[in-house]
């Protein structure tokens, strides 16, 4: 019988209606009670380091979840994580660096409405993951609506129906069917994790629209290491507004730029256009291709947790780590 830690956030899966809304209040123990096949099929452990909207949760609560995977490494097949769906895919992506190259599964999963309704899909997702976690299905996924999916693949897509997650830009790794796991992709793993839970917080995200100001940017860089900037279609920024001399100076004095896109399939490629070529030949700012957001914004405070050495930086950036982009 496998070995398996829950690591029980809170979120969706384990809210009830307050009165004032849903809020997480059902602890670990009681979600398994809901399922207890479960616990008939798996020797099951739980931890609960906080128990929390996933809206609410911030850098310091991945670490949590990481160090409880860490401390309880050598003694469990595997790791289940039940988180709320909104910031769910930073988690999976986040975890993706601080576990790296995990031989174990570990796997994160939520729902859309919470296990003590009658038309839940906790109860199915809860049984997936488990599943997946007794599974040969090496490093971080997610477990949802009965697929797998690459932690630094996924997205929230869909913000009510039961198939909220998707993977962007790579397959899903395999579905559960029929109370079994069916792989079509079993990602590289170590012999053994790499624990990094060191992380840069420093790191912003600006969503251009049409007559952004170049002052939202510089203020940005001010009070952070790092701006990603989702910029529209293939990649490039307005002419047109100083845009350009900002990410100079900036640039200058040892800040980051990422330029990635809005558009959620096939990724960037800022050399196409005369309005994002400049910014690769000559300005040095770091494109994220392929890459989901989420897998930029947790690669990044990782990446500048460990080093500020700008080559370092450009080089780890662009080494894919679990599949988070294709080789360039």
């Amino acid at each position: 019988m496998k070995k398996i830690l829950l690591v029980a956030t809170g979120g969706t899966i384990a809210s009830q209606e307050t009165g004032e809304g849903l809020a997480p209040e059902i602890s670990a123990q009681g979600l398994l009670d809901f399922v207890p096949e479960i616990g008939r099929s798996f020797h099951v452990d739980s931890v609960e380091p906080f128990r929390l909207d996933s809206t609410n949760l911030t850098p310091t609560h991945w670490r949590l979840i990481a160090q409880c995977v860490r401390d309880n490494y050598v003694n469990y097949d595997g790791f289940v994580i039940t988180h709320g769906t909104d910031t769910l895919a930073y988690t999976a992506a986040a975890l993706s660096y601080m576990v790296r190259g995990s031989p174990k599964p570990i796997v994160l999963t939520g729902a859309q409405k919470p296990i003590g309704v009658d038309s839940t899909d906790s109860k199915v997702n809860l049984r997936d993951a488990f599943l997946c976690a007794a599974s040969d299905m090496p490093g971080v996924s997610i477990v949802f609506d009965h697929k797998v999916i690459l932690g630094t693949r996924a997205k929230k897509t869909r913000s009510k129906s039961f198939s909220a997650f998707s993977s962007i830009n790579y397959p899903d790794l395999g579905v559960i069917r029929d109370g079994s796991v069916v792989r079509f992709i079993r990602q590289e793993c170590l012999s053994e994790p790499e624990f990094s839970t060191r992380l840069c917080e420093g790191v912003a995200l600006l969503k251009l629209i049409p007559g952004t100001d170049r002052e939202v940017l510089d203020f940005l860089f001010e009070r952070n290491e790092a701006v990603v900037i989702e910029s529209f279609g293939v990649g490039g920024l307005p002419e047109a507004g100083g845009f350009y001399e900002c990410i100079r100076e900036w640039r200058g004095r040892g800040k980051l730029a990422v330029v990635t896109t809005q558009v959620e399939n096939e990724g960037s490629d800022i050399g196409v256009y005369h309005v994002g070529h400049r910014l690769k030949s000559g300005l040095g700012v770091l494109e994220a291709y392929d890459m989901t957001t989420e897998a930029v914004i947790a690669k990044l405070m990782w990446i500048l947790g460990r080093t500020s050495d700008q080559n370092l930086v450009r080089q780890m950036f662009y080494t894919p780590v679990a599949m988070d982009m294709f080789p360039r």
